[in-house]
Order: structure tokens, then C-alpha cells, then sequence
């Protein structure tokens, strides 16, 4: 049973969940990823959610949703959520599944915030914010490898990859300019063929 809403998805071959969640279902599952992701480790947490736990979107559709998401302003979790949401449930799944989302976070930051600005200067803060920093970096060298682990073996994604990494991090490009450079590239390589194969 398809789970896609208008504008459809892309089709798979995977098995996905029967019936549709509700939207308390949305709503409570991305509440719980709020309250435990850490940093960037949120959109693993969602991508367990969806394609693993559930299996209401298929490892496609997650990484057109997760490709989408990135290309649109703001935070690629909250973008995700959006879409899997309207995916799912429509505009109101959209809502939930935001919600869901936010509320953990905007609630932990603004309490550690307030607690923060009353010891900024204490020794203690600085080295929590360092382990912090550590910590994110792990979580988003994991996330990478486990959504992209199946591109890194192909060498048009490798090539993408490398171009997209040296564009950002050595020429220190804006995201808008490695967009406009990349985007033909990734395009052309991966043009359908005349015989329908990549």
C-alpha cells in the first residue's frame, strides 16, 4: 500500500509499513528524536525512523526528501521533517511531525542558554562547549558515512564528494556558488541514458 501523497515519490521496489501513522504517531515519534538526537546526529536519528524503524519512506525516497531538504533554507532536519510529514500525512503531518521536532530543542536550549549566560565565564563552560564541538563532529563524520556509504563506492559520487568538500572547505566558497558549480556537473553525470541506464 502506497503511503505518497500529491506530488507523489519515487518508485521502489522496497516493502514499506501498511496504513499511514496518525498524526499523534508523527507527532510522538519525532518528539522522541527531538528529546535524544544530538547535533547533527538528527538526521540519523530521522533516517532511522523513516526507512528502518517504520519503513514509511524507502532509502530513495529518504535521500530525495534529504536532498530536497538541503537545497531549501534552514535547517535540513526541520526541512526532512516537513516533507516526510506532508509525505505521509499531508500539510498536517508537515505540522506534527515539525512540532514534534522542535519542541525538545527549543525547550533545552532556551533552559541551558539561561543557565549559560549566568556562568559564561566559569572554566567549566568552556570545556563542556569543547566536548560538545567534539562530540557534534563525530555524529556528523557517523551520519555521513551511514547515509552515503552506498556512494561512496561509485565514482561519480566520489567525484562529486571531493569536488563538493574542496569547493567549501579549501576554496571556502558560499554554499549558493558551490551549488551553481556542482549542480551541472552532478546533472551531467548522472543524465539518464539513451537506453534508460545510468
Amino acid at each position: 500500500m502506497s503511503t505518497s501523497k500529491a506530488g507523489g515519490g519515487l518508485n521502489t521496489s522496497e516493502p514499506q509499513a501498511a496504513g499511514q501513522p496518525s498524526l499523534w504517531e508523527l507527532f510522538f515519534e519525532f518528539l522522541i528524536i527531538g528529546a535524544v538526537s544530538f547535533g547533527g546526529g538528527i538526521v540519523a536519528y530521522q533516517k532511522i525512523l523513516l526507512t528502518e524503524k517504520k519503513r514509511w519512506l524507502s532509502d530513495d525516497e529518504f535521500m530525495a526528501a534529504l536532498a530536497i531538504s538541503q537545497t531549501m533554507p534552514g535547517l535540513n532536519a526541520v526541512n526532512l521533517a516537513v516533507l516526510s510529514g506532508d509525505k505521509l500525512r499531508g500539510v498536517l503531518g508537515s505540522i506534527a511531525a515539525t512540532l514534534g521536532l522542535l519542541i525538545p530543542g527549543c525547550t533545552f536550549v532556551m533552559v541551558v542558554g539561561l543557565i549559560y549566560l549566568q556562568n559564561a565565564n566559569h572554566p567549566t563552560a568552556n570545556l563542556i562547549l569543547g566536548g560538545v564541538a567534539a562530540a557534534a563532529t563525530g555524529l556528523l563524520s557517523a551520519i555521513t558515512y551511514k547515509i552515503g556509504h552506498k556512494q561512496f563506492k561509485e565514482i561519480k559520487a566520489l567525484i562529486i564528494l571531493v569536488a563538493t568538500f574542496v569547493l567549501m572547505s579549501i576554496v571556502s566558497l558560499s554554499l549558493p556558488m558551490v551549488l551553481a558549480i556542482i549542480a551541472p556537473i552532478a546533472i551531467y553525470l548522472y543524465r539518464p541514458k539513451k537506453d534508460g541506464g545510468q
